[in-house]
C-alpha cells in the first residue's frame, strides 16, 4: 500500500516505466510472504552500448523452497511469529546469556531439512562464519536453481572456450547462497546491476535480493555449478556441459572452489561510470536493526513497521543511511526507488548484507520523489516488522 495499492484477485495492472540503467534486476510482490511462493521473475535491462565482450549469456535464479512440501510460507510466518520456545536467541540483550551461544558448540546440529508433511519450520543449529553466526530462521527441504531440483538439474551447453556472462539472482526468502563453478574462476563484473572493476574469484556469497554478474571462459568437459545454502544443509545445482562425452558431475559434487577465494564488498571498486560524485552527506538517517529470534520481533529502531513513521529527505540531498545492526543475526537491507553507494568503497548496490553487531553506511542522492520502503530482504524479518519508509518533503 505504500508505492501502490495491491492488485486485487483477478485484477490487472500494467506497469509502464523508463529503464535508464542497464543491469540484472528482478521483481516480486510485497504482500505477505508471497515471494516465498515463487511469485517473482528476472528483469534484465540490456545495454545498447554493452562494453563487455562475451559469446553467451545465462540467467541463474537461486531459491529456497518449501511451499507445498512441508507447508506454506503463511504457516511458516505464523509459527515464527510465536517466537522460539527454547534456549537460543538472536537477541538485542533480553537474553544476553544465550545471545552469543556458538551453534557449533552444540555439536553443529543442523535441523534444516524437515520431513515432508510435518514438523517445525524453525531452523536451529545452522551457522556460518561468512554471515557472522546464525545462517537463517527457516528450515527448507529444497534449494532450487532456475526452479529445478539437484536430482534433475538444468544443463547449460556451450563449446569449449566459450566466454559466458552469468547473471546470478538470489530470489530466496531466508537463505544466502555460496556459488562456485567447478574447475573455473569467475570474474565479477557487476553487483546489483552496476559495473565494478573486474575482480577474479573462486566463489560468490549472495544474500537475499542480491545479484552478481560474472564472466567465465569455459573449459572442456562437464562441470557442476553449485549454490550451497550457506550454513544450511543443502544446495542448488546445475550442470555446465561443453563436451558430449564428459562424465556428468555427481549430485553431491562439492567443487573445491566453494572453499576458495570469496570476493567481499571491500575488495570491489566501482567502475568509473558507476561512481557517485564526491559529496558530503546533507542528511544522515540512523536505522538501528533490532530484534531477537526468541521473540521474533525484528524491527527498525526498536519498533515494528508503522506506516506513520516516515524518514524525511529533500530532493537534491545526498543522504546517508547508517544501518546499525544491534542483533547477532545478519540482515540484507534493501532500499526501494534508489541505488546507494557503500560509503567505504563506493560500489553501487540496492541491497547489502549488514553483518551482526556491525554498522554499514551507504549514501544515495535523493533524486526520485515519492514514498519508498527500506526493509530487510529476509521476507519473514520484513513481515514481522523490520522495515520502514522514506519520504520526500515538499520543496
Amino acid at each position: 500500500g505504500v508505492t501502490q495499492p495491491p492488485i486485487g484477485a483477478g485484477a490487472e495492472f500494467t506497469y509502464e516505466f523508463t529503464a535508464p540503467t542497464p543491469g540484472t534486476y528482478w521483481f516480486h510482490p510485497h504482500s505477505g510472504p508471497q515471494l516465498d511462493r515463487g511469485l517473482y521473475a528476472p528483469l534484465i535491462v540490456e545495454d545498447p552500448h554493452e562494453p563487455l565482450s562475451y559469446d553467451k549469456e545465462w540467467v541463474v535464479v537461486l531459491d529456497d523452497w518449501l511451499d507445498g512440501v512441508t507447508g506454506t510460507p503463511d504457516q511458516v510466518l505464523a509459527e515464527l511469529r510465536k517466537g522460539m520456545m527454547g534456549g537460543m536467541s538472536h537477541s538485542t540483550g533480553d537474553h544476553a546469556g544465550m545471545d552469543g551461544m556458538d551453534m557449533g558448540a552444540m555439536g553443529g546440529t543442523d535441523m534444516s531439512t524437515p520431513s515432508p508433511g510435518g514438523g517445525s519450520h524453525m531452523l536451529m543449529g545452522a551457522a556460518s562464519d561468512l554471515l557472522g553466526g546464525d545462517a537463517g530462521d527457516v528450515a527448507y527441504p529444497y534449494f532450487v536453481l532456475n526452479g529445478r531440483l539437484p536430482a534433475a538439474p538444468e544443463t547449460f551447453r556451450a563449446k569449449p572456450g566459450t566466454r559466458v556472462r552469468i547473471r546470478f539472482i538470489n530470489a530466496g526468502a531466508d537463505t544466502a547462497f555460496r556459488v562456485a563453478l567447478g574447475e573455473h574462476k569467475m570474474t565479477v563484473t557487476h553487483t546489483d546491476g552496476f559495473p565494478v572493476e573486474p575482480v577474479p574469484t573462486d566463489a560468490l556469497l549472495l544474500g537475499m535480493g542480491e545479484r552478481y554478474d560474472v564472466l567465465v571462459t569455459l573449459k572442456d568437459g562437464a562441470f557442476p555449478l553449485v549454490a550451497v545454502a550457506e550454513g544450511k544443509n543443502g544446495a542448488a545445482r546445475a550442470v555446465i556441459r561443453t563436451s558430449a562425452t564428459g562424465r556428468a558431475p555427481g549430485v553431491n559434487a562439492q567443487p573445491a572452489q566453494l572453499k576458495g577465494t570469496i570476493v567481499r564488498y571491500d575488495e570491489l571498486r566501482p567502475a568509473q561510470t558507476a561512481r557517485l560524485p564526491s559529496k558530503g552527506a546533507d542528511r544522515t538517517i540512523r536505522l538501528e536493526l533490532t530484534g531477537s529470534m526468541m521473540a521474533y520481533n525484528w524491527a527498525i529502531n526498536g519498533k515494528p513497521y508503522d506506516p506513520k513513521v516516515i524518514h524525511a529527505v529533500r530532493t537534491g540531498e545526498r543522504v546517508r543511511l547508517s544501518f546499525v545492526n544491534r542483533t547477532t543475526m545478519w540482515h540484507p537491507m534493501h532500499l526501494h526507488g534508489h541505488t546507494f553507494a557503500l560509503a567505504d568503497n563506493g560500489i553501487r548496490k540496492d541491497t547489502a548484507i549488514v553483518l551482526p553487531n556491525t554498522t554499514l553506511d551507504v549514501d544515495f542522492d535523493a533524486d526520485n520523489p515519492g514514498t519508498w520502503m527500506i526493509h530487510c530482504h529476509n521476507v519473514y524479518h520484513a513481515e514481522v516488522g523490520m522495515m520502514t519508509t522514506l519520504g520526500y518533503l515538499q520543496a
